[in-house]
């Protein structure tokens, strides 16, 4: 995925990534949407016995739960550019630097979450490995996609900045994402925003 590099950054966007990656594991009331998809999820027993997580592009929220669909926590993230539910056939084997504005989309799906590493060597979660969309801290190594303060803003406009990637804050990687997923046993729900939530099912 994008490679973690270092660069310098203005004292704004300094204060925006402390307070992104120190934030904290807090639970919410899930969305509508998400609600929903929890109920189709437990009534199919989807999961199975592991853990899930639930994204909802519409929210630029992920929920997280244990197997039995407790809430874990939930954090606010970063998602693809573009609005859109399905990836370019070929866009996993593609240079980043060919892929259009409108190809930059977070699919939605069932998968399994999976650990690995990308290029440089960092931990990361794959979501659709062969679309090479995964879950990752966030990087602010560009000052000029204000990913920082994209992710510490209250409001979700600003949101969709990656190439599809799930962005997430430090800490909540660390603490929850890290090792509720490091098995390689569970799952994450990416909710639909062109269609319905039972099309996942």
């Amino acid at each position: 995925m994008l490679p973690s590099c270092v660069c310098s950054l203005t004292a704004p966007v300094v204060l925006a990534l402390a307070a992104a990656v120190a934030a904290p594991v807090l639970a919410m009331p899930p969305s509508p949407a998400a609600s929903e998809a929890l109920r189709l999820i437990h009534e199919r027993r989807d999961n199975g016995d592991a853990p899930f997580a639930v994204l909802d592009k519409v929210s630029a929220r992920l929920w997280v739960f244990d197997a039995s669909g407790h809430q874990l926590g939930t954090s606010q993230v970063l998602l693809g550019a573009a609005k859109g539910d399905d990836s370019v056939a070929d866009i996993g084997s593609r240079p980043m630097g060919s892929i259009q504005p409108h190809e930059k989309t977070t699919p939605a799906g069932r998968f399994r979450v999976e650990p690995g590493r990308n290029l440089s060597g960092e931990d990361i979660f794959w979501v659709d490995y062969d679309a090479a969309v995964s879950m990752h801290r966030m990087r602010a190594s560009n000052p000029v996609e204000r990913r920082a303060e994209r992710m510490a803003s209250a409001t979700v406009a600003d949101n969709r900045i990656s190439y599809g990637c799930i962005n997430l804050p430090h800490a909540f990687y660390d603490t929850l994402i890290r090792p509720v997923f490091s098995s390689g046993r569970g799952w994450i729900y990416v909710l639909p925003e062109t269609r319905s939530v039972g099309s996942l099912f």
